[in-house]
């Protein structure tokens, strides 16, 4: 059984290696990530911009939530304080913004350089629980390589 998360990393990679483009960067990483595990759902960038979180690229249905404060709802609280953060149940935590009524997990990994918060990854899944270690690992090692775009 091939190793999906390594895969999925290995394209990212490629893809990243041959963009100098920001926007296709962001829009190649989201789509190989929503492409490459068949749980995420929607795949999504966030940029910060001053106080608040910029939805950029991604891949999914569209969300309401275009614009996010620093603190407020899961990805703001991840981006404030610099920390990935894993949801099993969004109907269980009172921060979740509802973006789809499908929607029961979410992962959101900051992108930073040099302790600087750049934007975020976010991962939605429609099955409870959905994101594991090796998930955390992907989206981090991800966001690592996207700090170097932005």
């Amino acid at each position: 059984m091939p190793d999906l998360h390594a895969s999925v990393e290995s394209r990212v990679r490629e893809a990243l290696a041959r963009e100098s483009d920001r926007t296709r960067a962001l829009e190649s990483t989201v789509g190989l990530l929503k492409a490459g595990l068949p749980y995420y759902d929607w795949v999504g960038v966030y940029l910060l911009d001053g106080n608040e979180l910029v939805l950029g690229p991604f891949s999914g249905k569209p969300s309401p939530h275009t614009r996010i404060p620093l603190g407020r709802g899961i990805c703001g609280a991840a981006a404030a304080e610099r920390t990935t953060i894993i949801v099993d149940d969004v109907n269980a935590d009172s921060r979740y913004l509802a973006c789809s009524p499908e929607t029961r997990s979410e992962i959101v990994v900051p992108i930073m350089r040099r302790g600087h918060v750049l934007g975020e990854i976010d991962v939605d899944s429609d099955q409870r629980a959905a994101f594991g270690p090796r998930d955390q690992v992907l989206i981090e090692t991800v966001a690592g390589l996207l700090a170097d775009k932005l």
